[in-house]
């Protein structure tokens, strides 16, 4: 089967299944503790599920790598899957319409398609490695800004110490805090906002492989802080510090951050 072909089942699924959970008490019931070592709520799990359902009927991929349970053999032939079954549990929760289900697919150790479904919005992003990057199945580049002082970018500092992101975000015209970096990332992909920064040393490849391929097939530029390429581990324990730019910006962005 087609992998983004697949996905849009699986966002589907999805999609129907948690739509009753969202800003409820129900879908907020802690399950357990998740394999990322936060808690899973039953609107995480009730997602996860069916996509580890959908994954092993079908054998999409022999290894599975998913926020709550994981690791997790498929039985597919080759290849992994990352998958964030909720990114933005907390907007979900809240009523906040803005989060998603993320999916990539990597062979190898190369992430080589990724999907992002706004589950609020329904809108979808996707990208093939060497093929670009589609919003709703349509092209879409990152933004032309050249200047920082007339950018608009997600910045996130250390959990209550800002004082390592503040040079920049004076300088910046506009600093969001979105809540799902999954979709931040697409959005910086498209051209909705400049950059996406992440200095908190908490992201995980469930979080980003999607939304990182959407941005650099887009013409966008990720690294770690310091500039350098960015290498996550096959695992859900262990965070890193993420730089995306609209590719332009990205000198500057690494200049402020040092």
């Amino acid at each position: 089967m087609e992998f983004l072909s697949a996905c849009e089942e699986m966002a589907e699924l999805v999609g129907t299944a948690i739509a009753d959970l969202v800003d409820t008490e129900d879908g907020d019931q802690f399950i357990r503790m998740g394999a990322d070592g936060t808690p899973t709520k039953k609107i995480d799990q009730i997602a996860e599920d069916l996509v580890v359902e959908y994954l092993t009927a079908h054998r999409l991929c022999r290894t599975l790598i998913s926020e709550e349970c994981g690791k997790m053999d498929i039985g597919g032939e080759k290849g992994t899957i990352f998958l964030d079954p909720v990114d933005g549990t907390y907007n979900a929760l809240s009523g906040i319409p803005f989060y998603a289900i993320s999916i990539a697919y990597a062979e190898e150790g190369v992430v080589r398609e990724g999907f992002v479904r706004d589950l609020a919005n329904d809108e979808t992003f996707s990208a093939v490695l060497g093929k670009g990057a589609f919003h709703n199945g349509e092209p879409v580049t990152t933004s032309p800004t050249a200047l920082l002082e007339a950018s608009a970018m997600s910045i996130y500092g250390r959990k209550f110490d800002p004082a390592n992101v503040m040079e920049l975000g004076r300088t910046v015209r506009r600093w969001r805090l979105l809540g799902a970096s999954a979709l931040e990332l697409c959005y910086t992909g498209c051209g909705r906002l400049d950059g996406f920064i992440d200095l908190r040393g908490t992201l995980r490849v469930t979080d980003a492989a999607a939304g990182i391929l959407v941005c650099t097939e887009a013409g966008g530029t990720v690294t770690d802080r310091d500039g350098l390429p960015l290498h996550f581990p096959d695992e859900v324990t262990i965070g890193r510090c993420l730089v995306a730019t609209n590719g332009v910006l990205h000198p500057k962005v690494i200049e402020y951050l040092r």
